[in-house]
């Protein structure tokens, strides 16, 4: 029987909902504060009364053995020793928030993504083994990281245009260091960026919903 499966997609702006990959989008706000236990309370009374078998979530921040291994950034504490299963009822798998993206935009070869939201979140599919990466808060320029300046703090500072040029000059260094045949750029910023270079294509947060999916195909 084939799994009924409830996506979480946990941003620091908003959480993104949905039911299986083709089920309609819901957003709820989240927010600095945001504990587990209340990100839990706020899904399962937007999606009550409708059934799932497995929860998929896509966590803002590293993931091993399919816990957090780190504080999220940009949310409320707690998230380290939090039982997720048992707060659902239901199996739950776990993995990066790009990671998840990236499962569900890949179709082949070297895909690159990068999140550009309130952070800066970054993944990598190799042949279809999928990386998850930490590129956000390694050093850019200025003293300062990739995220200063591609997240939504360097988005209000910079500007649209500024903010662009450099999202532009990051994907170049990252597709030549990476080797990658596609970027795909996702999150609440990319729907401000226009005229996309050859082999950089955006996606929709609908792609983390599919990326939710298959992360239950893919194993048994």
């Amino acid at each position: 029987m084939k799994k009924r499966v409830l996506v979480i997609d946990v941003g620091g702006t908003s959480l993104k909902i949905s039911l299986g990959s083709r089920g309609r989008l819901i957003q709820v706000p989240s927010g600095r504060t945001m504990t587990p236990a209340q990100m839990v309370a706020r899904v399962r009374a937007a999606v009550a009364g409708r059934p799932y078998d497995v929860v998929s979530i896509g966590y803002p921040g590293p993931v091993k053995n399919g816990k957090p291994a780190q504080e999220p950034r940009n949310l409320g504490r707690g998230w380290l020793r939090f039982d997720f299963r048992k707060a659902f009822g239901r199996p739950v798998r776990m993995m990066n928030d790009a990671a998840m993206q990236a499962l569900g935009n890949y179709t082949g070869g070297r895909l690159l993504f990068l999140g550009l939201g309130t952070g800066l979140g970054s993944a990598l599919v190799a042949d279809g083994v999928v990386v998850p990466l930490e590129i956000a808060h390694m050093p850019y320029r200025n003293s300062r990281t990739y995220e200063d300046y591609v997240g939504v703090r360097g988005y209000r500072q910079l500007g649209l245009t500024r903010w662009t040029a450099h999202v532009w000059r990051i994907i170049e260094i990252l597709r030549v260091g990476l080797q990658v045949d596609t970027v795909v750029v996702g999150g609440g910023r990319a729907a401000r960026l226009r005229n996309f270079p050859p082999g950089v294509r955006r996606s929709g947060n609908e792609m983390a919903a599919l990326g939710g999916v298959r992360l239950w195909q893919a194993r048994p």
